[in-house]
């Protein structure tokens, strides 16, 4: 990564009137760790009120001392200090050119008083942190830094500077109350989700020897928190894209199939004959039982299914699990549209007999000229 990378991101902002950049620089002084509390305070407070909006985001960005000098207040020894500035850098990370400023930022700005590590190495520094009150504003952090293909190999390849493994990551993020001031590090998972757009840490999860789908497995039903949930699932979603490792997934070792059709099943009766095709967890529910209540949940659940109907082995394997009385039960219930339609895609691929498919590898299908055609003018 060079400074061109950083200088073109800049170069797309709009600038701010000089005497606003002029005014901001002026905070600079009191935006420091040594700075008397009281004026760091009023300084930061400003600063959240300017990050609320989108033209105050993008002036904010535009001073790029700025943004280091809110990553180094994160250790700041004051709770409500760290608080503001987590809030500020929250903000600016969910800005279409902040998640790539904030992480380039400290790699070309002049040098700072306490000038801190990269912001992806001082977030995860609180995460780890048993006794941080900010770790989950820091997993929001992460969580936004990391959107989009750019800004995820970004962030791998900052994390490479840190101490911090992924599997030191899934140590604490499958562990019950890690953090002892109450945070929950709920926002891993959709950090982890948006990592999984990375080949290599699909690999990292889907190797054999980790084990470390198998401890993911478990927060497809998690109640306490939909962010969590959707977070894995997506990961989930992402990995089975991945074909070659489809039939270890759907086997013994990892038997993922009944965690996707569990949160999409009801309470619906079904015969003897039916129940007993079922995969067991899914047998004999009761009337009780509720589906996943968030609709962008249950399209990455059928993605994910769909995903794993990539080769006919394992499409044989899905339809001999009965999956296909689930999706007709959710059909029925379903009113949600995008939901209604991927459940529609892959049933017409679990009811078609594979003489109708006629291809081993629907990846392999070679599409004809006139649907590719269609389709690329859809993208445009």
């Amino acid at each position: 990564m060079d400074s061109n990378c950083t200088r073109e991101h800049y170069n797309k902002l709009p600038q701010p009137p000089e005497e606003l950049i002029k005014n901001l620089k002026e905070l600079l002084k009191f935006l420091q760790l040594g700075a008397r509390l009281d004026l760091k305070a009023i300084a930061l407070d400003s600063l959240l009120s300017m990050t609320g909006s989108e033209d105050g985001i993008r002036s904010v960005l535009y001073v790029e001392e700025i943004l280091i000098s809110l990553i180094g207040l994160l250790q700041d020894n004051n709770i409500p200090i760290t608080k503001d500035a987590a809030s500020c850098l929250i903000n600016l990370s969910a800005d279409l050119y902040g998640h790539i400023l904030l992480s380039l930022s400290n790699k070309y700005c002049p040098p700072l008083q306490h000038r801190p590590g990269s912001i992806i190495g001082e977030c995860f520094k609180q995460v780890f942190n048993k006794e941080s009150s900010i770790a989950d504003e820091c997993c929001m952090i992460l969580s936004n830094l990391s959107r989009g293909e750019h800004s995820v190999a970004l962030t791998y390849d900052l994390l490479q500077d840190t101490i911090y493994g992924f599997d030191d990551i899934i140590n604490i993020f499958t562990k019950v109350s890690y953090n002892e001031k109450g945070g929950k590090l709920h926002y891993l998972g959709p950090w982890l989700s948006n990592m999984t757009q990375d080949k290599r840490v699909r690999e990292y999860i889907l190797n054999p020897e980790k084990c470390v789908i198998q401890r993911l497995l478990p927060y497809t039903e998690y109640k306490e928190s939909i962010v969590r949930r959707g977070g894995i699932i997506g990961t989930l979603r992402n990995c089975c894209f991945d074909v070659f490792s489809n039939g270890w997934l759907l086997g013994d070792e990892v038997d993922i199939l009944p965690r996707l059709l569990l949160p999409l099943a009801g309470g619906e009766e079904f015969d003897d004959e039916d129940n007993d095709k079922l995969p067991l967890e899914l047998q004999y529910l009761p009337e009780s039982k509720m589906r996943e209540p968030d609709p962008d949940i249950r399209k990455m659940l059928i993605e994910a299914i769909t995903q794993l109907c990539t080769e006919k082995k394992n499409r044989e394997f899905i339809r001999d699990k009965n999956t296909y009385i689930i999706l007709r039960e959710l059909h029925k219930w379903e009113k949600d549209n995008e939901v209604l339609t991927a459940c529609e895609n892959l049933v017409d691929m679990l009811i078609r007999t594979e003489e109708e498919i006629g291809c081993e590898n629907l990846k392999e299908m070679k599409i004809p000229d006139d649907v590719s055609e269609k389709l690329n003018k859809l993208e445009l």
